[in-house]
């Protein structure tokens, strides 16, 4: 499906500007951080994640979307290690690899899925690193702005704890904003961003 999406487009789906959260959240993005994004899209994170210095692996399903990103990060004048991966068939967690593990719009799956994805985002991060999400809550069908339109696949403030239960919330917190992100997600949306630090 993503492939499709990706192929059929001329330009970038979602922009290729960072989700506004990364901009929000600039304080932890300190340089010299290793950095997993995953399920990336086509290297709007990713790539502004190296321009602060971060040394950055990428992990995307899509080849359109990996070529989009390569060479984003081309224009942008920045090194990042695209890797092609399915995030839910592969195995792709390194154990306590990185200072920081991303996901943003991550939600093509349900809670079968997630939890997966949310057990390799855990395993890849290293004790005392950040994982970092940004993603629609259920509120989100409403507006139809973005995102899948299964309310299971959303989060909420109350889920996001449970699943990282036993790790510091630094932030979890629900709310809406317009947003322009590409055509892929333009409106009145309906957000949530978490990010929690793991024991060390």
């Amino acid at each position: 499906m993503w492939e499709e999406r990706f192929a059929a487009s001329d330009s970038y789906v979602f922009g290729t500007e960072p989700a506004r959260f990364l901009a929000e959240h600039q304080s932890y993005l300190r340089p010299g951080l290793t950095a997993l994004s995953i399920a990336d899209g086509e290297g709007r994170n990713s790539v502004y994640l190296a321009q602060q210095g971060l040394e950055v692996t990428a992990l995307e399903f899509a080849p359109s979307a990996l070529e989009r990103a390569r060479q984003l990060a081309k224009t942008r004048g920045v090194s990042v290690h695209y890797q092609h991966c399915d995030i839910l068939q592969e195995d792709w967690a390194r154990e306590s690899s990185y200072d920081l593990v991303l996901g943003i719009f991550i939600q093509f799956t349900g809670p079968d899925g997630r939890r997966k994805q949310f057990d390799g985002m855990k395993r890849s991060c290293r004790p005392g690193g950040l994982v970092m999400i940004h993603g629609y809550t259920p509120d989100q069908l409403k507006h139809g702005t973005g995102g899948p339109p299964f309310a299971e696949n959303m989060y909420t403030e109350a889920q996001m704890r449970a699943d990282f239960s036993g790790w510091e919330i630094l932030e979890c917190r629900a709310y809406e904003r317009e947003i322009e992100e590409g055509r892929g997600h333009s409106g009145l949306s309906a957000l949530l961003d978490f990010v929690a630090r793991k024991p060390k």
